[in-house]
């Protein structure tokens, strides 16, 4: 199963301190795992805003990332374009376009954020 793990979730993984939940997913050799470049922005516009729980270096985020086998998703503009369509439950634009490309692309999101369950877009919430 392809996954797309939320920008929460990539930080927890780099620093192993995923939620128990989320590890199994993660582990599965048989699931493609995927992220988004606006989980990269979004660590890169939060850390540099000296916010505490994003405090992982971008630039090895990402090199991590694709170095485990992590797989891209690049933001399309039909991505971009999905976001006027999805219901206005949670603002944060990093989130909204993480839903936009799991809905688009049919792949569930992993998260620990109960908002974005809310959403109708495929979402596998893993507790922390």
């Amino acid at each position: 199963m392809k996954i797309l793990l939320d920008t929460q979730m990539l930080v927890w993984a780099a620093i192993n301190k995923l939620p128990r939940e989320a590890v199994r997913y993660v582990e599965d050799t048989a699931n493609t795992l995927i992220f988004s470049p606006a989980s990269i922005w979004e660590v890169v516009i939060k850390r540099g805003l000296g916010r505490t729980d994003f405090t992982v270096d971008p630039n090895l985020l990402y090199s991590g990332l694709l170095g485990a086998g992590y797989q891209e998703l690049p933001i399309s503009g039909r991505h971009t374009l999905f976001v006027s369509t999805l219901p206005q439950l949670h603002k944060d634009p990093f989130d909204r376009i993480l839903l936009a490309q799991a809905a688009y692309e049919v792949l569930p999101l992993l998260t620990s954020d109960r908002m974005l369950a809310q959403y109708p877009a495929p979402v596998i919430l893993a507790s922390v």
